[in-house]
């Protein structure tokens, strides 16, 4: 691990079954994860991804790029735009900061087609990795 690190891109499809899927699986019930209709009725233009499941996907991301022995200890994520069926999120990451006891601080960017979805932080361990 080193800072300025960047992660290599990860392009994830934005489905409705990967939507609903998130929800059902975090027992996040909310019909706008669920259900167009009332989604609509809600004032959105379709269902969209809960938070649930892009820190799902985030904290895959970043275990993915640095191996099964990496262990997430903090995840600080912001959602901006909505992710809708039909989109891409394209996840990318660097590694801003290394902690001397082996932690690494990851910067997270997930944007699809109306602007960035998540951003955030990622701090993560390595067992044998230190600064």
């Amino acid at each position: 691990m080193n800072v300025g690190e960047e992660l290599a891109p990860l392009e994830i499809a934005v489905t409705r079954t990967l939507i609903v899927a998130g929800a059902v699986a975090s027992r996040d019930y909310q019909d706008v994860h669920h259900d167009a209709e009332l989604a609509r009725e809600k004032g959105s233009s379709d269902i969209f991804m809960n938070i649930l499941t892009t820190n799902g996907l985030v904290g895959r991301y970043v275990t993915d790029h640095f191996g099964p022995a990496a262990v997430l200890r903090r995840v600080a994520i912001r959602l901006g735009a909505p992710n809708y069926p039909g989109d891409t999120m394209v996840l990318s990451g660097k590694v801003t900061a290394l902690g001397s006891d082996g932690t690494a601080e990851v910067s997270i960017v997930g944007a699809n087609g109306l602007g960035r979805h998540v951003t955030g932080t990622v701090t993560i361990s390595v067992p044998g990795e230190s600064a």
